[in-house]
C-alpha cells in the first residue's frame, strides 16, 4: 500500500465518478462555445500582486488563504486563488482587446487553490468553468452571461438553485454609500480585525458569515438606496433582459461577494441542498479591474462556476447524468493469432469512432469474459481456434446474451450499425 496519500483538503478524481466531473464541464462550456467565447489557459501560479491588486489586499483570499511562495530566483509568486484576474492579464498581455472586437469572449476551466479549512464542499484545491466578457459596458452582456449558465445548469438537470441578483454601483455612487455603511459600523460591537476591514472595505463585512455580526448587520444601510439613476437604470435593464428570458432570479440587496474588484452587477448560484456551502458560482461586473493591473480602461463582466460544487448539488438533487459507455466493445481473443486478428479489428472500430477495449495480458475466457462484464461493453467480441479457420469471430449481446457468428471482416461495418440503433 502507498505511504503517499493526497494532501489534505485536495482529492483525487477516480474512475468511474470523474466522468460525472468531465461531463459538467463539458456542459458548462457547451453553451459558452455556442455563443462565441474562446477558450484560454493559463499558468497555475501568477505574481503575488496581480491577485493582491485585483482581488484586494483585505480580502480573506489574499490575507489568509493565498498560497504565496519565493522563486530560487527571488519571484514572489502565488497559485491562482481565482481565474478573472489570470484571465485579464493574458487578455492584456496578448493584447487581444486591440484586435478590434470588443467584447473579447473567452472561456476557461482549470484548478483553483485556497488555503480554507477543508469541508465538503470547500477544499484547497477545486475546479471551476469560467466566462469572461472584457471590453464593453453592456447590460446585455450581463444578462447574456446569467443566462448562459442558467441554461448550463438546467441542461445537466439541476432545478433547485437560486439566482441572487444586486447592484453594487460605480465610482461615483459607491463611495457615498462606503462613508454611511462606515458610519454606521463604527457604532456596532465588532472584533477589532473587522473594525480594521471596515476601514479598508466595508462592503467586505456584510459578506463576513459568522452569526453574531450577521446579528448586528441587520439594520445595515443598503446600497440600492444609494445608486445613482445611471446605475439603477443599468441594473433594471439587466433585470428586465433576465426576466424576458424566461430566468427566474431574487434580488438580493445585501449580496457583495468575497472579491474586491465588482461593479454594479453582481449575481451568485445558490443551491440549497449543500448546507452552509451553498453558493454553486457566481460573478459580476469589473469594470476598474483592467486599470488595476496596470492596462487600460476595458469595462467587463464574468463569472466562474464549480464543478465540485455543481457535482455536489446534482447528487442532493439525485440527478443521474447519462454518460455515455466508456466501451461499446469488449474484443476477447484465445490464442495468439486471435490476439494479432482480434487487435487489429479493435484499432480499426476505434478509428471509426468506437469505443474498443480489449482482453490484455493472456486472459482466460472466464476472466476476460468477466472483464467484459466490467467494462460496460454493449457487445463481446470472442475470437478461437475454430473461429479463425472459418473466418467468423462470435458476437455476443451483453444484455440479452444472445451470441451469433458474423464474419471477421464484417465486424466493423455490423458493429456500426448495431451501435448507431
Amino acid at each position: 500500500m502507498s505511504t503517499f496519500k493526497a494532501p489534505k483538503g485536495t482529492y483525487d478524481l477516480l474512475p468511474p465518478d470523474s466522468a460525472k466531473y468531465l461531463a459538467v464541464r463539458e456542459a458548462i462550456a457547451a453553451p459558452l462555445r455556442a455563443s462565441g467565447y474562446g477558450y484560454i489557459e493559463t499558468p497555475g501560479f501568477e505574481n503575488v500582486e496581480l491577485f493582491a491588486r485585483g482581488v484586494g489586499e483585505s480580502t480573506d483570499i489574499v490575507t489568509k488563504e493565498m498560497y504565496a511562495f519565493e522563486t530560487k530566483g527571488g519571484d514572489r509568486l502565488a497559485l491562482r486563488p481565482e481565474g478573472t484576474a489570470s484571465v485579464l492579464r493574458a487578455a492584456l498581455e496578448g493584447s487581444l482587446h486591440k484586435a478590434g472586437n470588443l467584447p473579447v469572449k473567452l472561456w476557461y476551466s482549470g484548478s483553483y487553490y485556497r488555503y480554507e479549512r477543508p469541508q465538503k464542499g470547500r477544499y484547497r484545491h477545486f475546479s471551476q468553468v469560467g466566462a469572461e466578457a472584457i471590453g464593453a459596458e453592456d447590460p446585455a452582456l450581463d444578462a447574456e452571461l446569467i443566462i448562459l449558465a442558467d441554461q448550463a445548469y438546467r441542461s445537466l438537470g439541476l432545478r433547485n438553485f437560486r439566482i441572487l441578483l444586486n447592484s453594487l454601483g460605480d465610482k461615483e455612487c459607491r463611495p457615498v454609500y462606503r462613508a454611511a455603511l462606515q458610519d454606521f459600523l463604527r457604532g456596532l460591537d465588532l472584533d477589532e480585525e473587522t473594525l480594521r476591514r471596515a476601514e479598508i472595505n466595508p462592503l467586505r463585512v456584510l459578506d463576513d458569515k459568522r452569526p453574531d455580526v450577521q446579528k448586528q448587520l441587520v439594520d445595515a444601510p443598503l446600497l440600492r438606496d444609494y445608486l445613482c439613476d445611471a446605475c439603477k437604470a443599468y441594473h433594471e435593464e439587466v433585470r428586465e433582459l433576465i426576466t424576458a428570458a424566461g430566468v427566474a432570479f431574487e434580488d438580493d440587496p445585501k449580496l457583495v461577494r468575497g472579491l474586491d474588484y465588482y461593479t454594479r452587477t453582481t449575481f451568485e448560484f445558490v443551491h440549497d441542498g449543500l448546507g452552509s456551502q451553498s453558493a454553486v458560482g457566481g460573478g459580476g461586473r469589473y469594470d476598474g479591474l483592467s486599470e488595476m493591473i496596470g492596462g487600460p480602461a476595458l469595462p467587463s463582466v464574468g463569472w466562474a462556476l464549480g464543478v465540485d460544487r455543481t457535482v455536489l448539488a446534482l447528487e442532493a438533487e439525485g440527478v443521474e447524468l447519462a454518460l455515455p459507455a466508456a466501451t461499446s466493445v469488449y474484443a476477447v481473443p484465445l490464442g495468439e493469432e486471435a490476439r494479432r486478428v482480434l487487435f487489429a479489428k479493435v484499432t480499426e472500430l476505434r478509428k471509426v469512432g468506437v469505443a474498443a477495449d480489449f482482453a490484455f495480458g493472456g486472459k482466460g475466457l472466464k476472466a476476460a469474459m468477466k472483464a467484459a462484464n466490467r467494462s460496460g461493453a454493449r457487445y463481446a467480441l470472442v475470437l478461437g481456434e475454430r473461429d479463425l479457420a472459418e473466418n467468423v469471430v462470435q458476437l455476443k449481446d451483453m444484455e440479452s446474451g444472445e451470441q451469433r457468428a458474423i464474419g471477421v471482416n464484417e465486424i466493423v461495418a455490423e458493429l456500426e450499425s448495431l451501435l448507431q440503433r
